[in-house]
């Protein structure tokens, strides 16, 4: 998980993508994660809740009607800054909100979800989830989210004024000879310098540990003996990670769209490449099949060199785009990424690939800009913020310079032809992170605690199915669930086998059975 560039993670109907494009691994390259797996496992905190932070469980949440979301409520809880040592006059305010079950039957509980990112907004998130997840689900369980630190409305982590991401979005990230990589370099640097500069104080402070510890605080402000949770893509991991810590109080937890915690940022960030290449793949199919089809009718490799031709194309001469923006090959390339998150996103991609070999960038832009969540005023979410913040302090950088870029490239390449270059080069933003990493890849077994459903798309973009089937073998208790499809996590997004094995679970704490597959 690292690079602020190209991860996406997360499930909202696309309306909250998740992130996450450097720490992520698939068995589909020769590079496999097997190789440099981590062998140590995450140690349980002890179950005891430690008197310096009774106060933060024992606080009171007020909950008022949300102004601008109705039918919810929201409210505010505190969270010490540093665990180690904490200190009311440091004290953090996290955002949360939840849906009361809307019945009949009765009441489960709370059901916590976080989209993923690292840097979704959960409760952005739980607007689509409160009202859009199974009735079945929505009428037992409380629906409740907490913007995790440094995320949306929680302290948000603050990098770049909104014209400086501009420029930084569309840097070239495949860089053709020295003065470009000097360009890159300096941009990574100044990235991560502004949010040294807007948000130090916290920058030591967001690791995922540190959400997972937040989240058990709010477990118990809600009333919960153990958590019910939904993770999506890096949402698993934090998951995860509040299982391996807390086993005793994990409830029914489902990690959908997997990450694999024990494989290293390089490895992750080279499987990640191979998971998008493996998208393309299935969409180029897809569109070859159509008369209309604007990378050709003959083959998905001929498709991939039509796209390639374009990348080229970009760099040369960006596009115009109406706007005062112009489409770069960094830009471009976004947009064809975001749209391989989900499939109802082809016909725009196809519509925008349509118009760029027209001349005109402008569909493809929208699309990078939907994956930067930048609005139609040009303002930017957090989101990139928070996600090389969380990234970048969660484990060692996939690449120390652009040495180590310039050496990675051609394995990357070997993963996915057509993304390698870009995911390698975008990989190096940590390597000029102002804080040093704190957390490092090791693996989750979470002994002791209850059942976990593992759900793995088997041609996942963002998360590659191989995470999905290597958390689900280091849980002690996790069982894979597997959906035979296209796109970013499965449950709640239309497959039927899908939703009834998750409901399951959910309702009557039965899981799935061994190697069930949708």
């Amino acid at each position: 998980m690292e690079t602020p560039r190209l991860l996406r993670i997360s499930g909202t109907v696309l309306a909250v993508a998740g992130l996450m494009l450097s720490a992520c691994t698939t068995g589909g390259t020769s590079h496999s994660a097997a190789a440099t797996a981590a062998k140590e496992s995450l140690s349980a905190l002890p179950p005891d809740i430690p008197q310096d932070l009774l106060p933060y469980y024992e606080q009171k949440i007020n909950w008022q009607a949300c102004k601008d979301m109705p039918g919810m409520q929201c409210g505010t809880m505190k969270a010490p800054l540093d665990y180690e040592h904490p200190s009311g006059g440091t004290d953090l305010t996290l955002a949360v909100a939840r849906k009361k079950a809307s019945g009949p039957g009765t009441r489960l509980g709370s059901l916590l979800v976080n989209p993923g990112g690292p840097g979704g907004s959960a409760i952005d998130y739980l607007q689509y989830a409160a009202f859009g997840y199974p009735s079945a689900v929505t009428s037992r369980y409380d629906m409740a989210a907490m913007d995790p630190r440094g995320v949306a409305r929680s302290e948000p982590i603050e990098c770049l004024p909104d014209k400086q991401m501009d420029a930084y979005s569309a840097t070239d990230v495949t860089p053709d000879d020295q003065a470009e990589v000097d360009k890159l370099v300096a941009a990574d640097k100044t990235f991560a310098q502004g949010c040294e500069q807007h948000s130090g104080k916290l920058l030591d402070h967001v690791t995922t540990v540190d959400a997972a510890r937040d989240m058990d605080i709010f477990r118990s402000l809600l009333g919960d003996q153990k958590l019910n949770y939904i993770g999506k893509s890096y949402g698993t991991f934090l998951g995860a990670t509040y299982a391996g810590l807390f086993p005793q109080r994990a409830g029914r937890l489902v990690l959908d769209g997997a990450v694999d915690p024990s494989v290293s940022a390089l490895d992750s960030s080279r499987a990640q490449a191979g998971g998008f290449e493996v998208a393309f793949d299935a969409f180029a199919k897809d569109c070859i099949g159509r008369r209309d089809c604007p990378l050709g009718t003959k083959s998905t490799a001929d498709a991939a060199h039509r796209l390639e031709a374009l990348f080229r194309s970009l760099d040369a001469k960006p596009l115009p785009t109406g706007t005062s923006r112009k489409l770069t090959e960094a830009l471009g390339t976004t947009g064809v990424i975001s749209a391989m998150y989900d499939e109802s996103l082809w016909p725009t991609l196809r519509t925008g690939l349509t118009k760029a070999a027209k001349g005109d960038g402008n569909v493809l832009l929208r699309l990078s800009d939907s994956y930067y969540e930048r609005d139609d005023k040009g303002h930017y979410s957090n989101l990139m913020y928070a996600n090389a913040a969380v990234n970048c302090t969660d484990a060692p950088p996939a690449l120390t310079g652009p040495d180590a870029a310039e050496r990675a490239v051609s394995s990357f390449r070997e993963a996915s032809p057509l993304f390698g270059d870009n995911l390698a080069w975008s990989s190096l933003v940590c390597a000029y992170w102002p804080v040093r990493p704190i957390g490092h890849p090791q693996r989750i077994e979470a002994r002791g605690a209850a059942p976990i459903v593992v759900v793995g798309t088997t041609r996942d973009p963002a998360t590659p199915y191989g995470w999905a089937k290597g958390l689900a073998e280091q849980l002690d208790s996790g069982v894979l669930l597997t959906y035979k499809g296209d796109g970013h996590t499965a449950y709640a997004r239309g497959n039927d086998c899908i939703d009834k094995a998750v409901n399951t679970y959910l309702l009557k704490g039965t899981p799935p059975a061994v190697g069930k597959t949708c």
